[in-house]
């Protein structure tokens, strides 16, 4: 059997668990955009962005979570 060992492929392994409390520690920021074409005529553009972090590195780096909708929303009476 050829085994192949950690050095010699140069991959890191690392747990899912660890990637995750890396990420949620130190933020991490996606974008992407989408565009519908017909014809090659653009009819939709989308850009997204999405920060994912955890509470506290939004409230050491200053940065106001995100309030609900529902908590903006008047009550109805």
């Amino acid at each position: 059997m050829n085994h192949v060992s950690e050095s010699a492929d140069g991959e890191r392994r690392i747990a899912l668990v660890d990637l995750l409390d890396r990420v949620l520690a130190g933020g991490v920021v996606i974008t992407g955009d989408i565009k519908l074409s017909i014809a090659d005529v653009d009819m939709v553009q989308i850009s997204l962005r999405a920060l994912i972090s955890s509470i506290s590195t939004l409230s050491a780096t200053g940065l106001e979570p995100p309030v609900p909708r529902d908590a903006l929303e008047a009550p109805d009476e």
